[in-house]
């Protein structure tokens, strides 16, 4: 029986709802400071209340807004930075689970060598590594492109333990049954693995999506056209303005649009995303 103790319940809900202020309360101060003027942030106190100029600070992010800090309109560097989440984000995912595949269902030499080497790579990030990875992606010729800003970072030893993880768990008879209905290998693989799979592609895609969307060393090492920064390194331009002060109301602008699509993506998935995370039982 579970004893009812009211000021418990409401000692819980008063830290959750601190927890949420203090979360939310710097997103609200960028959305405010976007609506703002350019000189409402030098007076010393810090506005609480949305300011009339929104519409335009919006619209000079997808206009000309940027041109002083040397980078492309908003719109071309969320786009950049889409298809390097997407991409980043649905190939991490497609070799993970590939060679998470391969190490629990195929028998060959030598397969947990293989699979503690990708292990130990997670004690080499993109930062130990980037010099020798810049090095072969300028020898290939990937400087400013979308290959160069996505491929190196595609593989992931910690999606490919995770997808080993769970393959562990699904039972034998699976796959006993699938070998004796004639199914091969892959077949085994797209019409069961991938189905039961499913929630948990689900929570790996939200997160590798954001990291590949907040990407900032990368993009910098390899790009040198603008027609290929992400919005990160946009955001990082506008405040860094040589011999001027930032305009805060237009980077707050900036941030608030960048901020939309991963939210966009964790509303949208969220309740495969918390299965996912979860859920020990397929």
């Amino acid at each position: 029986m579970v004893e009812n103790r009211p000021w418990l319940n409401a000692l819980s809900h008063l830290v959750l709802i601190t927890g949420v202020v203090v979360v939310a309360f710097p997103v609200y101060l960028a959305v405010i400071a976007s609506t703002r003027g350019p000189n409402d942030f030098y007076s010393g106190l810090v506005p609480l209340l949305p300011g009339p100029h929104a519409l335009e600070n919006y619209s000079a992010m997808f206009g000309a807004g940027l041109s002083t800090s040397g980078a492309p309109p908003l719109g071309l560097m969320m786009t950049n930075s889409l298809i390097m989440a997407l991409s980043i984000a649905l190939g991490k995912i497609a070799i993970s689970i590939l060679s998470a595949f391969a190490i629990v269902y195929f028998r060959f030499r030598f397969r947990l060598v293989a699979f503690w080497i990708i292990f130990i790579t997670l004690m080499l990030p993109v930062e130990v590594r980037i010099l020798p990875t810049f090095k072969v992606v300028a020898d290939l010729g990937m400087l400013n492109s979308y290959a160069g800003l996505s491929i190196p970072l595609i593989a992931s030893a910690t999606a490919t333990f995770l997808f080993r993880q769970f393959f562990l768990t699904v039972p034998d008879e699976l796959m006993e049954a699938a070998r004796v209905d004639g199914a091969g290998p892959m077949k085994f693989f797209r019409d069961i693995l991938l189905p039961l799979s499913r929630t948990n592609i689900a929570a790996l895609f939200v997160i590798l999506f954001i990291y590949g969307w907040n990407q900032y060393l990368w993009p910098l090492m390899i790009t040198t056209d603008t027609g290929y920064y992400t919005v990160v390194m946009g955001i990082k331009r506008l405040v860094a303005v040589a011999d001027a002060i930032p305009q805060w109301n237009y980077v707050m602008a900036a941030v608030v649009l960048a901020m939309l699509p991963p939210v966009v993506v964790v509303v949208a998935m969220q309740r495969l995303f918390v299965r996912g995370l979860v859920e020990t039982e397929k």
